[in-house]
């Protein structure tokens, strides 16, 4: 399922939303400008081992940050950011601007802390917004479990834009993060790469958690029932 546009308008303008996902098309345009791209990742991106091996040294603390804002490939970088597009901007309305972008960095710190103590003390270095991303969508997730996700769904030959509830939508998709990360555990030690299923795990939990903390009024929380569903 791809997500297409959900049915809750935005009532202020998600400015840090729309600033973090310019600075992750900043961050891959760095990527792809460098000669050594294996060293540029090894230097920024957060590599377990190097946790291990140095402790919390200023310089590995900065890695927790500027990993967020790496990607693997135009795919990782392009599905990220949509999916940032579609959910973000509902999250900030809510939390506002400030607390929102604390609340982003919080997820995506908190992921890579899961991904970290799954994975072991791993050289393959972690990249992508992924984990601060799925943060996000635990916070729409309780924030405005009865909105309307429009989705590309396809079935063989047959392709079609249904509306999905949103908690049918997240809850489908933080159980196949499980079920995939569970499946993952056994390779843990021995893969070079691959999907940071823990990652999104940590950062849905997070978020999902961590958003009724973030709220400036409790009504805030609440989800907006004068939104009324409807058909594109």
């Amino acid at each position: 399922m791809i997500p297409i546009r959900d049915n809750v308008p935005s009532r202020t303008y998600p400015l840090v939303n729309i600033l973090l996902i310019w600075a992750n098309f900043i961050a891959f345009s760095v990527e792809l400008s460098c000669s050594d791209l294996q060293s540029f990742i090894m230097q920024w991106g957060l590599v377990p081992a190097r946790l291990v091996q140095e402790g919390l040294t200023p310089a590995v603390i900065a890695t927790f940050f500027t990993s967020m804002f790496l990607h693997g490939g135009w795919m990782h970088l392009l599905g990220n950011m949509w999916f940032l597009y579609i959910f973000g901007d509902n999250v900030e309305d809510r939390l506002g601007h400030f607390r929102y972008l604390v609340f982003y960095l919080l997820c995506g710190l908190v992921a890579s802390l899961v991904q970290i103590f799954a994975g072991g003390a791993s050289e393959v270095p972690l990249v992508g917004a992924s984990g601060a991303i799925a943060g996000v969508l635990g916070g729409y997730f309780l924030l405005f479990p009865l909105a309307r996700v429009a989705s590309l769904v396809w079935f063989f030959w047959i392709i079609d834009v249904i509306e999905i509830p949103a908690i049918t939508f997240l809850g489908f998709w933080f159980i196949l993060q499980f079920f995939s990360g569970v499946a993952s555990l056994p390779l843990a030690a021995t893969s070079g790469g691959g999907v940071a299923w823990w990652a999104h795990i940590g950062g849905f939990l997070c978020g999902l958690f961590l958003v009724r903390f973030l709220c400036q009024r409790r009504e805030q929380c609440r989800y907006p029932y004068d939104v009324i569903p409807s058909r594109w």
